[in-house]
C-alpha cells in the first residue's frame, strides 16, 4: 500500500524536467512530463485517496532559484502539501560556474526545513542525472556526483523516500545509448520521463 495518505497533497517542484511546459495559466497543470505521468498512474490506481497533485517546477532552476520563490510556490500554496517532491540539482552542475556543493546543500536545506516549519511537510527527493552525449557534459560528472551525495545524505536524514535516478539512467542506457532516454543527455525523453514516473511511484510505494 502506498504511503500517500488520503487527501494528500503533492507538490512537485524542480526545473525544467519537472516544469515540462506545464501551463501556468491552470494553477492544476501538471506539464507533459513525469509530474503528469506518475500523478495521472497515481490517480487511476488509488480513486478513493482523492489526493491533489501540483506542479510549480520552473525551467532552468537551480537549488537557489527554488529558495527565491519558496514562500509563493510552496509555502502559501492553496491547498497546503502535505508532500513535496523536490527534483533540482542539473542546472546547479550545468551553469558555468557551477554552484558548490556547500551553497547547493545549504540552499537545498533551507527548502527542507521552510516546509517542515510552515507546512510539516513530508518529503519525496529525486536524484539529477545526466546520460553524457557529448564531452563537456562528461566534465559534469565529478561536480554532479557531489550534488547527488548532498541529495542521497538529506533523504538519509529524513528517512524520506528517494529517487536513484542517475543510476537508473545508467543502466537503461546501457541497453539502448544514452539519446533514447534523454536527446540531449539532460531532458528525457517520453520514454525517459515514463521511467522517472515508475521510480517516483516505486519510491511512494504505489
Amino acid at each position: 500500500m502506498t504511503i500517500i495518505e488520503n487527501n494528500a497533497v503533492v507538490l512537485f517542484q524542480g526545473d525544467s524536467i519537472t516544469d515540462a511546459e506545464r501551463n501556468r495559466g491552470v494553477s492544476i497543470h501538471l506539464g507533459n512530463g513525469y509530474a503528469n505521468i506518475a500523478a495521472s498512474l497515481f490517480a487511476n490506481q488509488y480513486p478513493e485517496k482523492q489526493v491533489t497533485f501540483l506542479n510549480r517546477g520552473v525551467s532552468g532552476d537551480r537549488a537557489t532559484s527554488l529558495e527565491a520563490r519558496w514562500a509563493e510556490d510552496c509555502l502559501q500554496l492553496n491547498p497546503k502539501p502535505t508532500w513535496v517532491s523536490i527534483y533540482v540539482g542539473i542546472n546547479d552542475t550545468a551553469h558555468t560556474p557551477p554552484v558548490n556543493t556547500e551553497e547547493f546543500e545549504a540552499s537545498y536545506r533551507n527548502l527542507i526545513q521552510q516546509a517542515q516549519e510552515h507546512l510539516s511537510a513530508k518529503f519525496i527527493l529525486i536524484e539529477p542525472f545526466v546520460l553524457p552525449v557529448n564531452e563537456i557534459q562528461q566534465q559534469w560528472r565529478v561536480n554532479l556526483e557531489a550534488k547527488i551525495q548532498v541529495v542521497r545524505k538529506l533523504a538519509g536524514e529524513l528517512k524520506a523516500p528517494y529517487v536513484p535516478l542517475d543510476g537508473l539512467f545508467a543502466a537503461a542506457a546501457a541497453q539502448t545509448g544514452p539519446e533514447y532516454w534523454a536527446p540531449d543527455g539532460v531532458h528525457p525523453s517520453p520514454a525517459g520521463a515514463a521511467l522517472i514516473a515508475k521510480a517516483w511511484l516505486q519510491a511512494v510505494k504505489a
